[in-house]
């Protein structure tokens, strides 16, 4: 017959462990971080995809660029 004194020792302190993380994981993870993956465009980056949509023209791209202040080097 076993005998089982009431402690939390091998297997049964593991499986303890486990469902914490897992609740420490679930609950101070933060909800957002597919997100974070996602960065802001910068004007000039905004100004070069509307000039290769044909939404601005050259003379009204380098306009906006001189505007803000922008030197693009390449």
């Amino acid at each position: 017959m076993h005998y089982y004194d009431g402690s939390f020792g091998g297997m049964h302190l593991i499986w303890w462990i486990i469902w914490i993380v897992f609740l420490v994981w679930i609950f101070f993870i933060p909800m957002d971080i597919p997100y974070q993956k996602t960065k802001k465009e910068s004007p000039l980056e905004i100004l070069k995809k509307r000039f290769a949509k044909g939404e601005i023209s050259k003379e009204e791209f380098e306009e906006k660029r001189e505007t803000l202040g922008i030197i693009d080097n390449k």
